[in-house]
């Protein structure tokens, strides 16, 4: 442990911008005042003291901490959901929160989104198509969000969100291909190498290309940013798959699904709700993934050993 955060105690900050990777936008959705970090960047350094079970030398220094800042979703405005999250990457929260809280249907609903600091938080401002912003306000939901749960502001079991199942069959996927992507996210994770405290989701093409990956304190903010990222680069849903750093809980396959993904990766278990999920919705769901074997949930018939 001692000789860990003694490399980390010297540590210079990283650069780390509003966006991961760079992103070619294909939604139609235009995007105002983007946020450039400020004093609410993804990461921020703070003292710490290093004690070691062995060595009785305390260790001073500093070590960089993952931001967590409110942020306030906002449609027509009216506000809707306040988030704690990690302020980078906003315009892809943004999107891939809107289609996974069922307040658009697809992408290209939202017109614009206007991101503001606002006090010790951030203000999405999100312009919704003509109809949309109707049939949003006719849904009853006041939330506010916490980094560990997905059900907040839900007030009876009929609200528990529930996404349709997609048409046609699931795409097969190797083997191979799985553990090049669980191997190519380990070098993806840039704020949690900076941090070791943030989850992370990524796509992946079928060949175990890792694409996208977005960071969060909250493993279903990752998510979202995720799927936003998804829509904006104009993959095809069932073209890829989705890994998560997490454990797998029944929102996170219901948010997979709202966005058409047919196989979910998990690094750890799934519960017992989100097992039941993707067998309904039919999603491959694996989990306990790890460098040497992967634990398939369902959909077995489609994973092969062949690339």
């Amino acid at each position: 442990m001692g000789e860990r955060e003694t490399k980390s105690a010297g540590q210079s900050a990283m650069p780390y911008g509003r966006r991961s990777q760079p992103l070619e936008d294909q939604s139609g959705c235009r995007v105002t005042a983007e946020y450039d970090g400020g004093p609410n960047a993804a990461a921020m350094k703070a003292p710490m003291t290093v004690l070691s079970f062995e060595d009785p030398t305390p260790i001073e220094g500093m070590r960089d901490i993952p931001s967590e800042v409110p942020i306030n979703l906002v449609y027509g405005g009216i506000p809707f959901a306040v988030m704690m999250a990690t302020p980078h990457d906003l315009d892809d929260f943004a999107l891939g929160f809107s289609l996974t809280e069922g307040v658009i249907q697809h992408h290209e609903d939202v017109r614009r989104i206007r991101i503001d600091p606002e006090g010790s938080g951030i203000r999405l401002s999100i312009e919704l198509a003509p109809g949309r912003l109707h049939e949003h306000l006719a849904r009853k939901r006041a939330l506010s969000g916490r980094t560990g749960c997905g059900l907040c502001g839900i007030d009876d079991f009929n609200s528990l969100p529930q996404a349709k199942a997609s048409k046609g069959a699931a795409p097969a996927v190797s083997l191979p291909a799985v553990r090049a992507a669980l191997l190519g996210l380990e070098q993806e994770q840039t704020l949690n190498e900076l941090t070791r405290a943030v989850h992370a989701a990524a796509w992946s093409d079928l060949d175990g290309t890792v694409r996208i990956v977005r960071e969060d304190v909250g493993r279903h903010n990752a998510l979202d940013k995720l799927i936003g990222a998804i829509g904006r680069a104009g993959f095809e849903p069932g073209s890829g798959f989705v890994l998560v750093t997490s454990r797998c809980s029944f929102e996170l396959v219901e948010k997979v699904a709202a966005a058409g993904v047919r196989t979910l990766i998990a690094i750890s278990a799934p519960t017992s709700l989100a097992l039941e999920r993707a067998r309904l919705l039919d999603i491959t769901l694996i989990g306990i993934a790890r460098r040497d074997a992967v634990v398939v949930f369902h959909g077995g018939e489609r994973i092969g050993r062949d690339t």
